[in-house]
């Protein structure tokens, strides 16, 4: 054999001081051809999927530095101390199998994402001592940064990048998309964490399974063979593939083991409940029960930022769908038996009647969610014709001390309705459909008033949200405590202001009129579409038009519309300002026109949308608007009175969003009445 030059090799050995016998440098070579011929079904496999396995092969058949070459063969007769030097990730990097942090920084460097001196100082660091992380993750934590923009580069970036690197599709793992109850079909728990491997699309022909091990693809054709499907590979951050691969098996091992439950839940009784509650254990791969099943669907909920969960029972596979930002989303199907056991294991914990199944049933229950917060929900059942079906509404923790900025007020109608909130006596009415915001505004309104110098009480059916500040009585009808008794009963308990949940009839609006008169300030609400119809409300529901003008203060009409996501949202040329000045006549809008449309992302779910805001539209009713309440309503000439006082209609509000950015037209035009 012949080494490079005898130069070099003095320079070497001179630098060591010491003895030093020369390797061939072809052994390595040999070593490394006869490790590519043993494994040809892997590199074969590798071609297939990714360029990532030619570029390392090719960097491993370069020439070998010739310092490390003789680095290895440094006789041990005596202790010697090596010299600090630049280490050459070339001799490391592997053309299969399992990634590691050598292949990893190697390729950076190849790409020129790093610098030098990083990916030495990075490269020393973790040759100290090994670690059970995965290498992008390890990486990811060490504080890179990109040459050029200085971004830093974590776990997240990184999968990207090699994502593109391997001809790979990159991919957010969306858990509302994938059916948990097929994963355990494709691959067991523990072949799915061997191999680092994640199913997540079923489909006909084919199954997409995220991996974040590009060169370790061998496995595919077992897989493909077992399912006699072809398997699609997208690359997945290996922290979220962790994470799901828990979640969705002990979800699969749950559901299988309350199955056997769950087929003879109809004939369970109390006591086999009850004892199915009495386990308190964490998430876990390895537990069973419907009670994980519960726990796990709660947390998921408050994860995927839910504010209702529907359990509906079907005549095959019973649904379990959320809803998020004012959209049903379906998240997985259950077995009838497993949604029965489900639906009475939530009604014993919200201390409702398990045994009662022919009747609609209102609860309530407080949990804490992973961030320690205690989060109410309001529990309701319906007979249906296939059994018990369930909703869940959750409410934020947060609503009580929301701003008026942050529920959408603007500026205008902000301060008309601060000022509106600090009159001492007078009736205010919200109004809007189910499901718009009235509860969160008057939550919020409400807090802000409780002080130490006021007595707030509440009469509710049923109480939404415990809030501490309030004195809040529940409606019970069983023993004819409706909102005209419970309103009698607080008018003797000395309160300041009164909300009640809801006008329904003519004997509560009289007690609240009544409320009114005697100097109280009194929160109620109506279902209508705008705020000048309550008034003709009030006069069906057979309330005097005198009493209406003497006591009404203020109608605040809403609706909640969803908000752009501000990750992908892109200006939208074809929505101009004569477009909107042609939605709202007979106004104009001033100042700037910035109107955005939907895109889709992976934060927003390819929905283009995340999180909603509110569209309010307050009348005032000022001293003219009196007059045309009383002697007899009348609706046209009050709507244009209340423009004078300063009313905006919702179409308008929601147009001035649109300019803003905040939302698109189409969601206006779907939530807001047309002005008449």
């Amino acid at each position: 054999m012949k080494i490079r030059s005898d130069t070099d090799l003095s320079k070497a050995v001179a630098a060591a001081g010491i003895r030093a016998v020369p390797r061939p440098v072809e052994s390595a070579a040999n070593q490394g051809s006869a490790g590519r011929e043993s494994a040809p079904a892997r590199e074969g496999a590798a071609a297939k999927y990714g360029s990532a396995a030619r570029d390392a092969g090719s960097a491993r058949d370069s020439t070998v530095d010739r310092d490390g070459a003789f680095e290895r063969s440094i006789s041990t007769s005596r202790p010697t101390t090596v010299p600090a030097q630049a280490i050459d990730l070339s001799l490391n990097v592997v053309s299969h199998g399992k990634l590691t942090w050598r292949t990893v920084l190697a390729w950076l460097r190849e790409d020129k994402m790093v610098s030098a001196e990083d990916i030495e100082r990075t490269a020393r660091r973790f040759a100290g001592g090994n670690s059970a992380q995965h290498p992008l993750v390890r990486i990811g934590s060490a504080g890179l940064t990109r040459v050029g923009d200085g971004k830093v580069l974590d776990t997240e970036t990184l999968t990207e990048w090699l994502a593109k690197r391997s001809n790979l599709p990159y991919m957010r793992v969306d858990p509302l998309k994938v059916d948990v109850g097929r994963v355990a079909d494709v691959m067991s728990i523990q072949y799915a964490e061997r191999r680092h491997a994640l199913p997540l699309i079923f489909g006909l022909t084919d199954v997409t399974i995220a991996t974040c091990e590009p060169l370790d693809v061998a496995w595919v054709s077992e897989i493909e063979a077992h399912t006699r499907r072809h398997v699609k590979l997208v690359f997945v951050n290996p922290i979220e593939i962790a994470r799901y691969t828990t979640e969705f098996y002990a979800l699969s091992r749950s559901v299988r083991n309350a199955t056997k439950m769950g087929e003879s839940a109809a004939l369970a009784n109390f006591e086999q409940l009850v004892e199915l509650g009495k386990s308190n254990k964490q998430l876990d791969a390895n537990d069973s029960g419907v009670i994980q099943v519960v726990d796990w669907l709660w947390q998921y909920a408050f994860d995927q930022r839910a504010s209702d969960i529907h359990l509906e029972p079907r005549r095959e596979r019973s649904v379990i769908r959320f809803r998020i930002d004012g959209v049903m989303h379906t998240v997985y199907q259950l077995p009838p038996g497993v949604m029965s056991a489900m639906v009475a294991r939530v009604k014993l914990l919200g201390r409702m009647d398990v045994i009662e199944r022919r009747r609609p049933l209102d609860g309530r229950i407080k949990v804490r969610n992973p961030a320690g917060d205690e989060v109410e929900m309001r529990l309701s059942t319906l007979p249906t014709a296939f059994g018990e079906k369930m909703v869940m509404r959750i409410f934020d923790p947060d609503t009580t001390v929301k701003t008026l900025e942050s529920l959408g007020f603007g500026n205008h109608d902000g301060r008309r309705w601060e000022e509106l909130v600090a009159r001492p006596h007078g009736i205010i009415l919200v109004t809007g459909p189910t499901g718009s915001g009235k509860t969160t505004t008057l939550y919020s309104t409400l807090r802000r008033l409780a002080t130490d110098e006021v007595n707030v009480c509440t009469i509710e059916d049923p109480i939404e949200m415990i809030q501490p500040a309030f004195n809040q009585t529940q409606v019970q009808t069983g023993i004819d405590l409706g909102f005209t008794e419970g309103l009698r009963a607080l008018m003797r308990q000395d309160p300041d202001i009164i909300m009640v949940g809801e006008i329904r009839d003519l004997p509560t609006a009289d007690m609240a009129i009544q409320a009114s008169l005697t100097g109280h300030l009194v929160f109620s609400t109506l279902h209508t579409n705008d705020s000048a119809s309550a008034i003709t409300r009030l006069n069906d529901l057979g309330v005097a038009p005198y009493l209406i003008g003497s006591t009404l203060i203020g109608v605040l009409a809403q609706r909640l519309v969803r908000t752009l996501c501000p990750a992908c949202k892109v200006p939208d040329p074809d929505v101009t300002r004569d477009t909107l000045h042609e939605v709202v006549k007979p106004w104009r809008l001033n100042g700037g026109v910035r109107p955005y449309k939907a895109v889709g992302c992976l934060e927003c779910r390819m929905t283009g949308f995340r999180g909603r805001a509110g569209l309010f539209e307050l009348l005032t009713v000022s001293d003219a608007a009196r007059s045309t309440i009383q002697p007899v309503c009348d609706e046209g000439k009050l709507r244009q009175q209340a423009l004078q006082d300063g009313l905006r209609p919702l179409r308008l509000a929601g147009a001035m969003k649109v300019a803003e950015g905040v939302t698109t037209l189409d969601e206006v035009l779907r939530a807001t009445p047309a002005w008449e």
